[in-house]
């Protein structure tokens, strides 16, 4: 469509400034903060209306034509977002057509009340990035479109889960949380699942790795007053016993003055339930130590500050096969279910054992041999 009124409506959406963020909050405000957005609504719809005919003759040139009807390649290619394209071009038509300032200043505090403002409101993923010693919450545009659907058994540990992130959106009070076990069990996709299944509902999810801990204090601040649900998400966290990152985490969880905001909760992945490695050498190290319990509690007491921990085992013989059944169903694999199972007893001996991961595989395997 419209290119230049696609681009102006972007550039609404995405302004983080007083008015849009209060906006975002609580919806219509009153105040001079309205006449001073009114007044830049006016000049905003005289750029709608911009004549580009005029331009391309005052140049003396036809460059222009494609931005006021611009034609896509076909319909069904890969899309950048098509979730933002959607709620872009929607919103675009109702500025364009509004014909007052009135009318343009209500479509659009709708649109931040709903949708919110800037990168949180428009993307459900973000990574952070340290640039010049300055903390940065980057979008993630390629988001996995996991669904608990998707993840075949576990029913009591994706409940256990659901539950306390439903109560997270409906604002009450929940927990942070910690799902270990075995590898390839579900648990990193459990938690994805969690974002595409509640996106709508305000949750967003950050992802920081092991060696971004000492920012996290930056990081919080720059969520605690917006209006979304954040989960701070840490896959396969665990550490080495000369590792002290944990410490941070610590402190940030449970343990520093500054309270955490009512709007963020840790996430976390493990296959140690522990997290802190332990070795029976350290037993040895113990009777040398003066305050042996001491140290011990030092390392268990991380586990200790996330108050739902869900543990995921590996499935055995039967539930695996189980597993690989519906998953060949989900694919229509052409392939009758006893040379299907023999098959995927012979695949899981020689990569990586009983495990969802395994069975996925498997039929990935399948489908690339058709």
């Amino acid at each position: 469509g419209n290119l230049w009124h696609h681009f102006l409506t972007y550039l609404l959406a995405n302004h983080e400034n007083a008015f849009s963020m209060a906006c975002e909050i609580v919806g219509e405000i009153q105040g001079s903060l309205n006449q001073a957005a009114d007044h830049d609504f006016e000049i905003f719809m005289q750029l709608y209306r911009v004549d580009f005919d005029l331009v391309e003759q005052a140049l003396g040139v036809r460059c222009f034509a494609e931005i006021g009807d611009f034609k896509n390649v076909d319909s069904d290619r890969k899309l950048f977002n098509r979730r933002i394209r959607d709620r872009i071009g929607d919103l675009t038509v109702k500025l364009a057509n509004a014909g007052t300032v009135q009318e343009f200043h209500r479509h659009l505090v709708s649109f931040y009340k709903d949708f919110g403002v800037g990168k949180f409101g428009l993307h459900k993923a973000f990574s952070v990035r340290n640039i010049n010693g300055d903390v940065h919450i980057v979008p993630i545009t390629n988001v996995s479109h996991i669904h608990f659907d998707d993840l075949v058994g576990y029913e009591l540990q994706k409940k256990k889960l659901r539950e306390n992130t439903d109560a997270f959106v409906q604002g009450k009070k929940a927990n942070n949380c910690l799902l270990f076990g075995d590898a390839g069990t579900g648990k990193s996709s459990s938690v994805k699942a969690l974002l595409n299944e509640y996106y709508d509902r305000g949750l967003r999810m950050i992802e920081v790795y092991k060696h971004q801990f000492q920012d996290l204090p930056r990081i919080i601040a720059q969520l605690k007053n917006r209006n979304y649900y954040f989960i701070i998400y840490m896959d396969d966290l665990s550490f080495e016993e000369f590792e002290v990152e944990y410490k941070y985490l610590k402190a940030v969880i449970e343990g520093s003055l500054e309270k955490k905001p009512d709007n963020v909760l840790i996430y976390a992945t493990s296959n140690r339930g522990h997290l802190v490695r332990e070795k029976f050498s350290d037993k040895e190290g113990r009777r040398d130590d003066l305050h042996a319990s001491d140290t011990v509690q030092e390392k268990l007491s991380l586990v200790s500050r996330f108050g739902v921990t869900i543990f995921f085992v590996a499935p055995d013989k039967k539930e695996f096969q189980n597993i690989v059944d519906i998953l060949a169903q989900r694919s229509q694999l052409p392939i009758d279910r006893e040379t299907l199972l023999e098959e995927a007893n012979k695949w899981e001996l020689s990569h990586g054992g009983l495990s969802g991961r395994t069975a996925q595989q498997f039929i990935n395997y399948l489908l690339g041999q058709q």
